[in-house]
């Protein structure tokens, strides 16, 4: 389970601090919520307690994960240039599955992928917010793992495509 203060990534959003836990009548019984406050978003939101972990909340990766998660980013592109134009739309759904997952593995695979049909072609619209999002994800979550700022977490994670 979960501590209050804990830092905590949740799905598509990033990473929170568990605030309290919060008691809410739900169909008639008191159910139990934590309360995350985002890292950098001004939003919250609460979690049903028991189903945290079906939600996809998780803890922040360790260090060992994180180097080996970005071990990814070296890995050879499954995506031929043929693939590049027809699949966008079969590629978007999968990228978006993956994403929901909270998987920082995935999402440093859709990080890859991205950059990859970046230095093919010019990225649509949809390619390219993904890509920043990914990007967003990826280096809030490390930055707050190697202790350094997101800005400069970023410029590593750019220097690996270069």
């Amino acid at each position: 389970m979960f501590a209050l203060n804990e830092k905590v990534v949740y799905p598509g959003y990033g990473v929170a601090i568990i605030s309290c836990v919060v008691d809410k009548v739900v169909g008639g019984s008191v159910t139990k919520f934590f309360e995350l406050k985002f890292h950098s978003k001004d939003m919250t939101i609460l979690v049903p307690m028991e189903n945290s972990r079906a939600a996809g909340l998780r803890r922040i990766s360790s260090s060992e994960k994180v180097q080996e998660v970005l071990h990814v980013l070296s890995e050879p592109v499954g995506i031929d240039c043929e693939m590049l134009s027809v699949n966008w739309n079969k590629r978007n759904k999968e990228y978006h599955c993956k994403l929901r997952s909270g998987d920082l593995y995935e999402i440093c695979k859709i990080y890859r992928d991205l950059k990859y049909i970046s230095s093919k072609k010019e990225l649509s619209f949809g390619e390219k917010n993904l890509l920043h999002k990914t990007e967003a994800l990826l280096a809030e979550e490390i930055s707050i793992v190697n202790h350094q700022g997101e800005e400069k977490t970023i410029e590593h994670l750019r220097a690996r495509f270069s």
